[in-house]
């Protein structure tokens, strides 16, 4: 159960947003539920994350990937199931899912992802990205490519950590004005 009440996704003060987040994502999901509590950081949050996940020129599974690895290195369940059926479509396979914990022992993972994973790993774990990992990234990528791993690790620990801090979860209660279908964010 979060830590504070989810927003009223019904007041005056947040419907316009609540309903173009409904329009965009399909939902207001828990994430935004929690941010509509602040709706300049809910607009922002949204902008931000859209330009994330739909405006870059990465791959969907190559995003994905970093996604869920970093849901996982964060102990953030939510992230880990919003994004899982996401990673699935976007070709992802259940094995490589099952085998992200441990990926440096895996072979279901390509030199790029290998490369990708390290970079994800330094990023959340240390902050500091060791010479060697940035290298072998910016040997695979162009500098816009590398701009948006990086933005896409930094994004994801952000949403992580909020998720977490407040304890949002995937068994919540919906608040009542939200009871459209699962949604992305």
């Amino acid at each position: 159960m979060a830590r504070i009440p989810y927003a009223d996704c019904t007041s005056d003060a947040v419907r316009p947003l609540a309903d173009r987040i409904a329009a965009e994502r399909g939902s207001v999901l828990h994430l935004y539920q929690m941010l509509l509590h602040s709706p300049p950081f809910a607009e922002g949050w949204l902008k931000y994350l859209t330009a994330v996940r739909h405006q870059g020129s990465l791959s969907g599974a190559l995003r994905e990937l970093i996604i869920m690895r970093v849901a996982l290195l964060n102990n953030a369940p939510y992230e880990a199931d919003q994004h899982a059926p996401i990673a699935l479509r976007e070709g992802i396979t259940q094995a490589q899912l099952d085998a992200l914990a441990a990926w440096h022992d895996s072979a279901l993972f390509s030199d790029e992802q290998r490369a990708v994973l390290a970079y994800t790993d330094a990023m959340t774990r240390q902050v500091q990205v060791p010479d060697a990992v940035f290298a072998a990234v910016a040997a695979l990528y162009p500098a816009q490519q590398v701009v948006e791993i990086t933005a896409t690790v930094a994004a994801y620990n952000m949403v992580s950590r909020f998720l977490e801090a407040l304890q949002i979860h995937t068994a919540d209660a919906n608040a009542d004005a939200n009871p459209s279908a699962p949604g992305t964010h």
